[in-house]
């Protein structure tokens, strides 16, 4: 009968609906449902930025020892600083940090230290911002700012030429201070305290691979940072030559120098280099001084931390000066 006749083994359809015809039954709903957004790499427990994110928590942690210790700090390159934690920001505050707004969270519960933080801003015309905690989070790696925040612009570094056009401007044999491989704050905030408390002219860091001015080196140089330029050198071999071009002796100190302290003459301009405690003088600076001083010491100390063998010369040559 060729009227009902079909191929065996064929599909009949019934419509013309396009597609699947046989479904899930909502077995596969879930596969297809989507994951939501990539969380930040830093909230990824296996991913590098995860890692530096906890590094990062641990160094700028809140003091638990009174105050002691580095400020937790959460800073950008050549940016604003945010100096966090009710000892941090109150110790910035008594030492005159420069500052353009103080932060306190809403609903923070005011102590001692608190409330002298608003009161030394107020007396300085610094600005005195309430926001909500959210706020604050954002400013810190870890929430750690116990509802206060104090806000440091970055430090107006002078041209490495000013330095020597001071001392000429003082009618005085130049007395500088150039940094080699110092990286903590509170050492270059040490030698600036040095060199403007033994007549310097100024102080010389490298542009990359140094401390910087923040927050902790102006603390440490108690008010010096204000008083005494701090010159940022591009090439700080470079900056040396051009200074040694014009008459100023370049002097580095290293425990294995050629000379002793004792028998340098320190009276003309003079441009002392200090290398790290570990790392010392870098190859190329070294080979661009015109001596390496050595200072002498008793007993079986190796070296001096670097601001404090600074501050031993510079003693010394402030004293050579004033016999004069």
């Amino acid at each position: 009968m060729a009227g009902n006749s079909a191929r065996r083994g064929a599909v009949r359809k019934t419509g013309t609906k396009k597609g699947q015809v046989v479904g899930s039954g909502g077995k596969r709903r879930k596969g297809l449902e989507g994951r939501g957004a990539t969380p930040p790499a830093s909230e990824r427990t296996k991913h590098p930025a995860a890692r530096r994110a906890r590094a990062a928590a641990k160094t700028t942690g809140p003091t638990t020892s009174g105050g002691r210790g580095r400020p937790p700090v959460r800073k950008t390159e050549d940016g604003p600083e945010n100096v966090l934690g009710r000892n941090p920001v109150l110790e910035c505050l008594r030492a005159g940090v420069p500052a353009t707004a103080l932060y306190v969270a809403s609903g923070t519960e005011a102590d001692d230290r608190l409330k002298e933080s608003v009161q030394i801003a107020a007396d300085n015309g610094i600005s005195i911002l309430e926001v909500s905690r959210t706020d604050l989070d954002r400013m810190s790696s870890n929430g750690m700012h116990q509802g206060i925040a104090l806000q440091v612009p970055p430090y107006r570094y002078a041209h490495p030429d000013d330095l020597l056009a001071q001392a000429r401007t003082r009618q005085e044999p130049a007395l500088l201070v150039a940094l080699d491989n110092i990286s903590d704050p509170r050492n270059l905030g040490a030698v600036v305290r040095s060199v403007a408390a033994f007549g310097g002219h100024g102080v010389v860091i490298p542009q990359r691979r140094s401390a910087s001015v923040t927050a902790v080196a102006w603390r440490t140089s108690a008010g010096a940072a204000a008083r005494l330029p701090i010159a940022r050198a591009t090439n700080l071999t470079r900056t040396l030559k051009s200074w040694a071009d014009q008459g100023v002796q370049v002097v580095g100190l290293d425990a294995g120098g050629d000379t002793t302290l004792d028998a340098y003459d320190g009276s003309g301009p003079v441009v002392v280099v200090v290398g790290s405690e570990g790392k010392g003088l870098s190859r190329l600076v070294r080979e661009t001084c015109d001596h390496v001083l050595s200072i002498p010491m008793a007993g079986e100390v190796e070296s001096l931390n670097a601001s404090v063998a600074a501050g031993v010369v510079l003693a010394d040559i402030a004293r050579q000066r004033r016999g004069r």
